[in-house]
């Protein structure tokens, strides 16, 4: 029951995919010509005709991504992959948690391998195409094998843990998996700005006295505690612009690309930051932390269940070892499949983050008035190549913010 069910859904993925792939092509190239009445006195044809090639590009590169991803999802479960790793590493190591351990290690090894070549094509092809990148070879390599040793240092002990709970804690180790696994991510997050993040990224003192004193005043009307105002070299690796927050508490921190920095004035900045003062005055990043705790936990319990089931193996091309845990065969066919399933919840998950992004921008008015943050949005925009005429469906089902006519206007419209 569960193969064909498996098939259809993969099958549906790539159709939708390929559908409004299509559509946003069109629709992008149909309006190439044409800058929105909005936008035609602030950014110049050139640089919308530059934001739409550069979004055709990147959708097209996605796509074959996920042929090549449905490719190897394909190749490890009906094909029969996974059930040949699993017996070829049970032939060579004898201790069970190392096994599983190496198991799960060499599809993450598979998936990491090809997610990196993509990665390099996009940042050394795509981006360097439209004078965005300006990463290295040597900075590529370094940041790769930073994360690499990050993601053994963490993920290394998390993943024995949870193999270790499915082992041993008995009907409940879900409860159990579920509580190190919120520890695990409020540690990332706790250790992120101070230990992760200057590994990859070098980050000063904001040294703009006027900016910083502009800054620490929102910070106060908001009632927003503030550690301290940090410029990150971002263009070390790209042109593209962002700020972001970071921390906890009291700890918490503003980040700034220095890219973003060199392109907005100091109106445009205040009002960028108080659009992402709106997300935490509005609760929306501790409500997405309590969701993606709380989907975890569903998860896990669906994966206990599951688990225990013959035909959740066997209908994905895998037949479990007797006589042996088969924890970490489960745990792979769970990660590798799931998104197959969850993907169609993308465009629930879309709408609460545009509404979302409304409200903050509402705040932002409210704080700084709409013209700052207008014109800061319309300089990212052109800096980003981000294309003002997406396809409203595909828009609709992907974009976590509002499309760019649209959001001019309702901020407008809240003046």
């Amino acid at each position: 029951m569960l193969t064909p069910l498996f098939i259809a859904c993969l099958l549906g993925d790539l159709g939708i995919r390929f559908w409004l792939a299509r559509r946003q092509i069109r629709h992008v190239q149909a309006h190439r010509d044409t800058v929105p009445a909005a936008f035609a006195d602030h950014i110049a044809l050139r640089s919308h005709q530059r934001a739409a090639d550069y979004t055709v590009a990147r959708c097209q590169l996605s796509l074959v991504e996920r042929i090549i991803e449905a490719a190897i999802l394909l190749a490890l479960t009906l094909m029969g992959g996974l059930q040949q790793l699993d017996l070829a590493l049970g032939r060579l190591i004898d201790t069970e948690l190392w096994r599983q351990l190496a198991l799960v290690g060499c599809v993450l090894a598979l998936l990491g391998s090809v997610g990196m070549a993509f990665t390099a094509w996009r940042t050394f092809r795509l981006e360097a195409r439209f004078g965005f990148n300006r990463m290295t070879p040597r900075l590529f390599i370094s940041d790769a094998l930073k994360m690499l040793a990050v993601t053994l240092v963490l993920g290394t002990p998390l993943l024995a843990a949870i193999l270790w709970l499915m082992d041993s804690a008995g009907p409940a180790w879900a409860w159990w998996a579920w509580g190190v696994w919120v520890g695990f991510n409020l540690l990332t997050l706790w250790l992120y700005p101070s230990f992760i993040a200057p590994l990859f990224n070098r980050f000063t003192p904001l040294d703009d006295p006027d900016l910083s004193q502009r800054i620490h005043r929102l910070a106060q009307r908001c009632r927003f505690s503030l550690e301290g105002l940090f410029v990150m070299d971002g263009s070390r690796r790209s042109a593209h612009g962002n700020a972001y927050f970071t921390g906890f508490g009291r700890h918490r921190r503003i980040v700034f690309f220095d890219t973003l920095l060199a392109r907005l004035g100091p109106d445009e900045v205040e009002a960028v930051l108080a659009h992402e003062l709106g997300h935490f005055a509005h609760r929306h990043i501790l409500r997405r932390i309590v969701i993606s705790f709380v989907t975890a936990g569903l998860f896990l319990q669906l994966l206990a269940w599951i688990s225990g089931q013959l035909w959740f193996y066997t209908d994905l091309g895998v037949i479990p070892q007797l006589g042996r845990p088969n924890d970490g065969l489960a745990l792979v066919l769970f990660m590798l499949t799931l998104p197959v399933f969850t993907f169609w919840a993308a465009p629930i998950a879309s709408l609460l983050s545009r509404r979302d992004e409304f409200q903050a921008d509402r705040y932002a008015v409210r704080q700084c008035g709409a013209e700052p943050l207008v014109s800061a949005l319309v300089k990212l925009y052109d800096d980003n190549a981000a294309t003002l005429t997406p396809d409203p469906l595909h828009s609709a089902w992907y974009d976590s913010h509002p499309p760019a006519v649209v959001r001019i206007a309702h901020l407008r419209q809240h003046a």
